[in-house]
């Protein structure tokens, strides 16, 4: 059974979310269709937050209960962790969700996009690592910042990997239990995501990463972010595929192209042979998938420019599109486009959010995109 789509408004989303059970009190069952451990087969107790969202679903769920709108008001600050050490100047502003995996908090700090573990008791660090991206690539970079955190990798027979995307598009495996890099990854536990790129790489030309990749299965899903396309210098950029790898190798596995080439599905969509030079059209926000179904859904941003569609007449599929990939495969199952031709900088913000709904009596299987 395929999923079907339901389009959000934020703020009705929000309010629903937050509104109280019908008795007043909090529900600690959770929300039809949950996976309170998402990939990681924990239980509906489990304290452990090892998926960005909470679990692949996006739910952001956790069925604990020990603090309540009782004692929330009573919470006092245990410690604090200063990020301002790590990169070569502070952080404005710190996006990071972190994960809580095996007793152990890991996260990314710095504008460098440091990875540290901490004791969640007395927020002591535990290693801390440095990426290793050349002066030249960090220069380039388009998203200097700390990201939005790491993933987690695990084949449930003790062995543990996180991944993050650098600065510099690199894509790293490291060991949860001690901070280094995995051998027989990529390139001692890197893999250079600039191989592959399509469009001229150039002074005008960018691409990045502020999230971090989705895990499902033995996959790693890369997406990509741009520098803002509000006044680009140029019409044309490196184009915003996505891309799965092995999560024990680094080896590339397949590649989508949310900007169709010459003779593929959508590519009539782009006029006067505009898909052939413009970019962009990336997953700057996070991805979610459904373990189950083996799909991955994919909330596509706004091709370029962010505001001036003149250079590229037509639909511009799979720009600002929900699409769905099989996960093992990249193969397309099905897209939805929510906005034909954006020139308002309209692009899927967020993780698609899955859920299990019963409609008439009957059980559907649904992904919201919040716009």
């Amino acid at each position: 059974m395929n999923r079907t789509l339901t389009a959000l408004l934020g703020a009705a989303l929000w309010l629903a979310a937050c509104a109280p059970s019908p008795e007043g009190a909090a529900s600690s069952q959770p929300p039809a269709g949950s996976q309170a451990g998402g990939d990681t087969g924990a239980g509906p107790l489990n304290a452990e937050w090892s998926h960005y969202g909470g679990n692949l679903a996006a739910q952001r769920y956790s069925p604990l209960t020990q603090i309540d709108r009782s004692n929330a008001g009573k919470l006092q600050v245990a410690w604090v962790f200063n990020t301002g050490n790590y990169g070569p100047r502070p952080e404005q502003r710190n996006e990071t969700t972190p994960l809580m995996v095996g007793g152990v908090l890991y996260t990314t700090v710095g504008v460098t996009r440091n990875v540290v573990a901490i004791d969640p008791k007395t927020g002591e660090t535990l290693w801390i690592w440095r990426p290793n991206d050349s002066a030249e690539r960090y220069k380039a970079a388009p998203r200097k910042t700390s990201g939005r955190g790491l993933s987690y990798w695990t084949d449930r027979a003790g062995n543990e990997r996180l991944f993050v995307v650098t600065p510099g598009f690199y894509l790293v495996a490291l060991d949860p239990g001690t901070g280094r890099q995995v051998p027989g990854f990529g390139e001692n536990g890197v893999v250079d995501l600039m191989v592959g790129v399509r469009g001229e790489v150039n002074d005008k030309s960018s691409i990045g990463n502020s999230s971090p990749p989705l895990v499902i299965g033995d996959v790693v899903i890369v997406g990509p972010a741009h520098d803002v396309a509000m006044r680009p210098p140029s019409k044309a950029n490196l184009k915003g595929d996505v891309r799965g790898y092995d999560a024990r190798t680094g080896k590339l596995l397949w590649t989508f192209h949310t900007i169709p080439a010459r003779g593929e599905p959508g590519y009539e969509t782009w006029l006067d042979g505009s898909a052939e030079y413009t970019g962009n059209a990336g997953v700057w926000a996070r991805m979610s998938a459904d373990s189950e179904l083996g799909l991955v859904y994919l909330p596509v941003e706004a091709p370029l420019s962010d505001r001036y569609g003149g250079e590229r007449p037509g639909n511009n599929l799979y720009g600002n599109s929900l699409v769905c990939l099989d996960a093992k495969t990249g193969q397309m199952v099905w897209y939805y486009q929510l906005i034909h031709h954006d020139i308002w900088d309209f692009d899927n913000p967020t993780a698609p959010i899955l859920m299990d709904l019963v409609v008439d009596g009957k059980p559907v299987k649904a992904v919201a995109q919040i716009t």
